[in-house]
């Protein structure tokens, strides 16, 4: 059976995550029986359709989103645009660089996240050949709400984090095939303000995007998300959890059950944070230091990762 993650990034992971592609292709015997790659999350910054995750780094130039759409979608693997801002109009769905995103992307294969009924409705009448997903942002808590989003036109539906290991709850779910189980949620369990954390990233990409127009001295300071519930930002930190899913969880409760999609959290993850997490989740115990080394290692060979050398000194 097809065990299916869905990984984080389209600009900065985008070297780690065609790294990964090609050991997957050329080093199988390093990887857990049935891994598969069903898609590479995320947005092209700065993206007002964007959610989630805030990305407040100034847009990616045309070339370069037409290259990774390609290069991903040419490895057989879907781009997923993370487009869960709840706070959308109608005047922002004629944004021009997320319109333009979309065309890029729009041959089939590719798929969207969405949480606004505003920018669903129009991705679907613009954009009928996407994939529609329903986003774990919506914090559906309820087996019944989750059932019946399953029986709407969505491919897959991400399930709230609280449900994990809740299995009383999860055995209820009736289509679990076209759930998502998020494995690595960072936020506290039953976090009070999670809701309130995703329209403040909504507002503060708004910020940024109408800053790029102004001189700096009448720009708006982006505000950083004060939160008494938010700690250190690893996977390490939410394996204490009662949230968190194991790999053997995975293998050895969910797939059982009949879950076979797993999301990992990661598009602001550092580099070398996400690396531990592919290893961790993707690769084989016994192959997870070597699978380290492997992938370290191809990054500073092609230059993603820079290795400073001592400097030729002189002696008098």
């Amino acid at each position: 059976m097809k065990v299916k993650f869905h990984l984080p990034g389209l600009r900065y992971n985008f070297p780690l995550n065609m790294a990964l592609v090609s050991m997957m292709k050329n080093e199988p015997d390093f990887f857990r029986p049935g891994v598969e790659i069903a898609s590479f999350f995320g947005e092209f910054p700065t993206s007002l359709w964007n959610g989630g995750r805030i990305s407040i780094a100034d847009q990616c130039d045309a070339g370069f989103i037409q290259n990774v759409v390609k290069s991903i979608n040419a490895v057989g693997i879907p781009i997923r645009y993370t487009y869960t801002n709840p706070l959308l109009d109608q005047d922002d769905l004629q944004d021009a660089y997320c319109n333009f995103c979309m065309k890029v992307a729009d041959n089939g294969m590719n798929e969207v996240l969405v949480v606004s009924p505003i920018l669903e409705e129009y991705i679907r009448a613009k954009y009928p050949g996407f994939k529609i997903n329903s986003s774990t942002c919506k914090e559906i808590r309820n087996v019944d709400e989750v059932n019946a989003e399953l029986e709407k036109d969505y491919q897959l539906v991400v399930l709230d984090y609280n449900f994990n290991n809740q299995f009383d709850l999860l055995q209820k779910i009736e289509k679990k095939d076209r759930c998502e189980i998020l494995v690595n949620a960072i936020c506290i369990p039953n976090c009070p303000r999670r809701g309130e954390h995703y329209r403040h990233m909504a507002e503060m990409e708004r910020t940024a995007l109408t800053n790029r127009k102004l001189p700096s001295d009448k720009q708006v300071p982006i505000e950083p998300w004060q939160c008494e519930c938010l700690f250190k930002n690893t996977f390490y930190d939410a394996m204490k959890y009662p949230t968190y899913v194991s790999p053997d969880d995975i293998w050895e409760k969910y797939v059982p059950m009949g879950f076979v999609n797993f999301k990992l959290e990661g598009r602001n993850t550092n580099l070398f944070g996400l690396i531990d997490q592919y290893v961790y989740y993707l690769m084989k115990p016994e192959r997870r230091d070597e699978g380290r080394l492997y992938l370290t290692l191809w990054l500073e060979g092609n230059k993603v990762i820079n290795v400073s050398k001592p400097k030729r000194g002189t002696w008098p």
